[in-house]
């Protein structure tokens, strides 16, 4: 691989006599990963299911490299959420970040999801997340990822930087900025990142990073933790970036975590190489708010969510009272005719614009309520009071991921459709024949 000169130039600088071996790991395979998803299943439990030969990845617990050969996209188990494919080295931010449950966490620039769902597992439910893209177009995306998984407290915002800075002011315990860089650590995994780079794009890359940085700042709380990581070596938008930014913002201070993620903090900050560590390039800083004295300042989004619903429709409860074990609670919003329910600590949107509030349930619809694919990905096996079960090695469960209609036996009604244990979607059983409800959208093909 032919690199540019300006950036061997870069490399030279911050590794000296290991260029070298950093340049040979060119030639080598990329490393794959994925990571269990503990919304759904625990890594021992996986473990022992698992159909793939992996091997632990030391900067994560949940984080495993699989061979090429066992495509774990053609699994029924993906498709039940048991784990997301992750570039290995993604997955070390959010370790550093370190989420804890009944928090409020930010993830800026969320698409397409995959460290929003690894925040998602480390609140375990309990807490909210707002995860914003800029994007429109990979919204789309970001929410089909949160709604296979089964991530039921997270909001999704398709906002600018500077609306969520004015709106979310004091807000969050933690903030994830996984910066739009020049990505010089995907030259390895896609060599067209090699062709678009040119010697502008750091500086380019830099004027967006320091805006990203400073309203990121703003919605912070007093105490709260920021972490900012890019897929580039350049120190313009890493090391630079941070040292402007602490220049900028007295009340922010550098944050070393613990040993344990094995990063190499040669620079001050973490960093991961690809000869040094099994995945691509990666940086990571970790930053944190100090009080100013204002500390009872309250927050101002902390507001009453709007339009949220005291009483949920008639036609919902009886469809719960006629299909599940449990009973839903917390709060619910009922935009025009689709049912919602709220994260906990939700911070107000109003003024911006909401791709999804929450969970979705589904739509009420001529005076029924019809449940949606991500109700039943938010749910477990025991919650539904009929339930059809599929082995993850028959043609069965192959035949309901495509769409099919099926000859199965069960209880008539509409049934909660498994893979082993772990919901897929829904079906209506009626006389032995099983009406496929799975979203169209998510279908194997």
């Amino acid at each position: 691989m032919k690199l540019p000169v300006p950036f061997l130039t870069e490399i030279q600088a911050l590794l000296g006599d290991e260029t070298d071996a950093f340049l040979k790991s060119y030639e080598a395979d990329r490393h794959l990963g994925l990571r269990v998803n503990r919304l759904k299943i625990e890594v021992e439990d996986f473990l022992k299911i698992s159909p793939f030969k992996l091997k632990p990845i030391p900067w994560t617990t949940d984080g495993f490299y699989y061979e090429e050969e066992d495509r774990p996209a053609k699994h029924p188990f993906y498709h039940a959420g048991l784990y997301y494919l992750q570039e290995p080295s993604a997955m070390a931010p959010v370790g550093v970040l370190d989420p804890q449950p009944g928090e409020v966490v930010l993830d800026l620039c969320a698409c397409p999801g995959g460290k929003t769902l690894q925040i998602a597992a480390a609140l375990g439910g309990k807490g909210a997340i707002v995860a914003n893209d800029i994007s429109t177009g990979r919204i789309k995306a970001l929410v089909r990822n949160l709604e296979m998984a089964g991530a039921t407290n997270v909001l999704v915002i398709n906002e600018t930087e500077e609306k969520l800075g004015a709106r979310f002011e004091n807000v969050f315990d933690r903030a994830l900025l996984d910066a739009p860089c020049s990505g010089e650590g995907m030259f390895r995994k896609d060599r067209k990142a090699v062709e678009a780079w040119s010697g502008d794009a750091p500086v380019q890359f830099r004027a967006v990073q320091d805006r990203l940085l400073d309203e990121t700042a703003k919605m912070l709380k007093p105490g709260g933790r920021l972490v900012y990581s890019t897929c580039t070596f350049n120190r313009l938008e890493n090391e630079m970036a941070l040292e402007a930014f602490l220049a900028r913002h007295e009340r922010f201070s550098r944050k070393q975590p613990g040993p344990a993620l094995g990063l190499d903090f040669r620079t001050g900050y973490g960093r991961l190489w690809p000869h040094l560590h099994e995945g691509e390039g990666h940086f990571i800083g970790c930053l944190e708010k100090h009080a100013d004295g204002h500390e009872n300042r309250p927050p101002r989004s902390q507001e009453s969510p709007p339009s949220e619903v005291s009483n949920l429709p008639e036609a919902y409860k009886n469809f719960e009272a006629e299909n599940l074990t449990i009973a839903l609670s917390g709060q619910f919003y009922l935009n025009e005719s689709k049912l919602y329910r709220l994260p906990e600590g939700l911070p107000s949107t109003q003024g911006l614009r909401v791709s999804r509030s929450g969970w979705y349930l589904g739509e009420v619809k001529n005076g029924r309520f019809i449940p949606s694919g991500a109700f039943a990905m938010g749910l477990k096996a025991t919650d539904a009071k009929r339930v059809i079960r599929f082995k993850a090695d028959t043609i069965e469960v192959i035949r309901y991921l495509k769409g099919e209609t099926l000859s199965v036996e069960g209880e008539d009604g509409l049934n909660l459709i498994c893979v082993e244990d772990y919901p897929l979607g829904w079906g209506k059983l009626s006389k032995g024949v099983l009406k496929n409800q799975y979203p169209a959208a998510w279908r194997m093909l």
